[in-house]
């Protein structure tokens, strides 16, 4: 997931975001409904690539629409706004660049983390778009178009009274939370207890929550000693939530490249792959992570959009 080197986000900054609104609103069945989006949330128009357009799917060519599903509690990335029905956040954004190029309207649609992949691979969404690491047991399920980079960071109680860090030794005998489906609940701490436990020490009290808030909620009603998940999501969080909780000092466990997933069978992967590489080469790029308060180390180049 996205990784950030500093807990410090500008209160201004953040004050923006939340005032900011995106290009998509709920429906009363609970379905965002989406708009032409140009600008992306930036002030930079950006073109339809007809090239690009022209390697979608017919179905969804002549649709014109394209539906996204993310998890909103997840900020800065996707979260709602202030109305509590309107996603907003850096994938929000960097999807309604994407439908731009394309030439297409985007609809974000609410989805819990853990179901989004399967939901790609029944043809239930088209893209998701929730900060998903690549794994290869994830390419194995899915296609995956990544957009950023970063690793995994660990938020604690504020002064970290414990002394907790992004190390399983830190960790072993201790209540540790994590989203449920991330790749923290299933690769990262699994492998860190192990490590305890190998070491001959307690195995970590791992508590996996549904959403991200549900985790947070674990860590400053004193639960958990600690939460793990990327690192500028929970450092923009914190901060958020009036410092009640911060990120652990210390570099990020592991970047990994972050990105957009589809299904295998949905034909969108060339047109999706050709969208997002003319969204890294423009302005827009720089003016969503600008935005959003992401720090230049999580972006990538556009050679690093196509998988090996």
């Amino acid at each position: 997931m996205i990784s950030q080197r500093t807990s410090r986000f500008l209160a201004g900054g953040i004050l923006l975001a939340l005032a900011a609104t995106g290009c998509t609103t709920v429906s009363e069945a609970g379905t965002t409904q989406g708009t032409d989006a140009p600008a992306a949330g930036s002030g930079t128009a950006l073109a339809v690539n007809e090239e690009a357009r022209a390697l979608l799917p017919a179905e969804i060519r002549d649709k014109g629409v394209l539906t996204i599903a993310s998890d909103p509690t997840y900020p800065p990335f996707e979260f709602y706004d202030t109305d509590n029905k309107t996603i907003i956040g850096w994938d929000a954004d960097m999807g309604d660049a994407i439908g731009a190029v394309l030439g297409l309207k985007v609809e974000h649609v609410p989805a819990t983390f853990d179901t989004i992949l399967p939901g790609l691979a029944s043809g239930k969404y088209d893209m998701g778009m929730s900060t998903f690491t690549v794994t290869d047991e994830r390419r194995k399920v899915v296609d995956f178009v990544p957009y950023l980079q970063g690793g995994t960071g660990l938020a604690v109680a504020p002064g970290n009274p414990e002394a907790l860090t992004v190390e399983a030794t830190s960790l072993c005998g201790k209540a540790i939370a994590a989203q449920k489906g991330s790749i923290q609940s299933l690769d990262i701490l699994p492998a860190f207890s192990k490590e305890c436990t190998e070491a001959g020490k307690s195995a970590i009290d791992m508590q996996f929550f549904p959403t991200q808030n549900d985790a947070n909620l674990a860590l400053t009603s004193g639960r958990v000693a600690g939460v793990m998940a990327d690192s500028v999501s929970l450092a923009y969080q914190g901060t958020l939530a009036d410092g009640k909780f911060e990120l652990a000092e210390g570099p990020d466990y592991e970047p990994e490249l972050t990105a957009t997933a589809l299904g295998k069978k949905s034909g969108l992967l060339p047109a999706v792959q050709a969208a997002t590489v003319a969204v890294l080469e423009s302005p827009t790029y720089g003016e969503i992570n600008t935005k959003w308060e992401l720090p230049a180390s999580t972006e990538i180049t556009p050679a690093e959009v196509v998988l090996k």
